[in-house]
């Protein structure tokens, strides 16, 4: 069976990006969603297996939504994605919780190995 993951950006052509990456490699793509207050609802609805979510967003930050999930469910699994630049909320977001990060512009090689290698963990 496939993984499920949850693609959470504010810009809708990184999620069009990271799908097509993703759908590619295998996974299925559980739900799609544009700000935190998005991700946050449509985890407890999907329960992925894996959440990308990018830092910086409208309304709620990945931050706060990572901070949210991890709340309800410890055993989520979370890559942050982040521009060049944001290491220190990289550094935040790691210690809240999340597993691993990818730097925008993605390199799809990168991107993949990350998520692999953190679903292979949580298996």
């Amino acid at each position: 069976m496939s993984k499920r993951i949850l693609i959470v950006d504010d810009a809708a052509f990184m999620r069009e990006m990271l799908r097509d990456l993703l759908t590619e490699e295998g996974f299925e793509i559980a739900a799609e969603a544009a700000d935190g207050d998005e991700a946050v609802a449509a985890y407890a609805e999907y329960t992925p297996d894996l959440v990308m979510l990018d830092i910086v967003m409208p309304r709620k930050s990945g931050l706060e939504a990572l901070r949210e999930i991890v709340a309800s469910d410890a055993d989520a699994t979370v890559v942050m994605c982040s521009a060049l630049g944001q290491e220190s909320l990289v550094m935040e977001a790691l210690d809240a919780g999340a597993k691993d990060f990818v730097v925008k512009p993605f390199k799809p090689d990168r991107a993949i190995e990350v998520v692999k290698k953190v679903l292979q963990k949580a298996d």
